[in-house]
């Protein structure tokens, strides 16, 4: 029963602010997506993993060893996951990204810290990095066919996380003036990404429901499985793997459907996989929570 209560404390305020902005659209009212992820990628959530990996009180080299894991467990994923659509006979433009890339920062960063605390959340953080970086760079090269990888050193996040690993591992801290605008701008990140999740999903509508579900079941067992066979490689144990297992399994993320609109992949294939991962997640992350807890 603890264990139960335990995973409904955690699960709770992410679904309900996901509902939120689903509710929000149902009812007719504006939410510019497009303004909002761009507010949120562009500075609250670099001030967030910045202020997190500057604050957090987690061994550098047990952060340097989860960063690890989570470019190995990626690397395991584009493996698997490129000889599945490869044998399936699906669009590698279209899948292969959506099924490595999961929904680390909206969701991800939420259940990290509702379930594992500060330390969990340091860990998620770097872990968001980790698969944002790829997302940016090799990911946006699947989706679009080419492209410079170079773009990436463009991106806030990339220049946020590679500051904040170095005040950490240096034991640097701002001046408390700046650490507070900086907390405050970052707590905008999280309750801003998962009521613009919620609202994301309201919009889309799939055209197909069954080959989505079937894919979703399936990555969801083997990113768990991956997962956790990398950490344990890699020697992790305790939160960190938990957090590991966690951050990889989570669904599909909006952001790939957007790069699929943006790019000309099938993007009514991919919100497909939104949505209905979204779904399978409600039931997924509750168990995988109460084995982890």
């Amino acid at each position: 029963m603890n264990v139960i209560l335990t995973v409904l404390q955690t699960i709770a305020p992410v679904f309900l602010l996901g509902a939120v902005g689903f509710a929000w659209v149902r009812a007719g009212f504006e939410y510019k997506v497009e303004f909002v992820t761009r507010l949120a990628m562009t500075l609250s959530v670099p001030c967030l993993i910045f202020v997190a990996l500057m604050k957090t009180r987690i061994d550098p080299a047990a952060l340097t060893t989860v960063s690890l894991a989570a470019l190995a467990a990626y690397a395991v994923l584009t493996v698997v996951f490129w000889a599945l659509v490869r044998v399936a006979g699906m669009d590698q433009r279209t899948y292969l990204a959506p099924m490595i890339f999961g929904n680390t920062g909206n969701l991800g960063l939420p259940l990290a810290l509702y379930a594992f605390g500060e330390a969990g959340f340091g860990y998620a953080v770097v872990i968001f990095a980790v698969m944002a970086i790829l997302s940016f760079t090799f990911g946006l090269w699947l989706v679009s066919g080419g492209g410079s990888p170079l773009r990436v050193l463009r991106e806030p996040i990339v220049g946020a996380t590679l500051l904040g690993g170095v005040f950490l591992w240096n034991g640097w801290q701002t001046p408390a003036w700046l650490t507070n605008t900086l907390e405050l701008a970052g707590q905008m990140a999280i309750p801003m990404m998962l009521i613009t999740l919620g609202v994301a999903i309201a919009r889309l509508h799939p055209s197909r429901f069954l080959p989505p579900l079937g894919l979703s079941l399936v990555r969801t067992v083997i990113c768990t499985a991956v997962a956790w066979m990398t950490g344990l490689g890699l020697g992790l144990e305790g939160v960190a793997l938990a957090v590991l297992i966690l951050q990889v399994a989570t669904p599909v993320a909006v952001t790939s459907y957007m790069m699929a609109e943006k790019y000309g992949a099938d993007a009514d294939a991919v919100a497909g996989l939104v949505v209905v991962s979204t779904i399978v997640s409600i039931v997924s992350i509750p168990a995988t929570l109460g084995f982890l807890v």
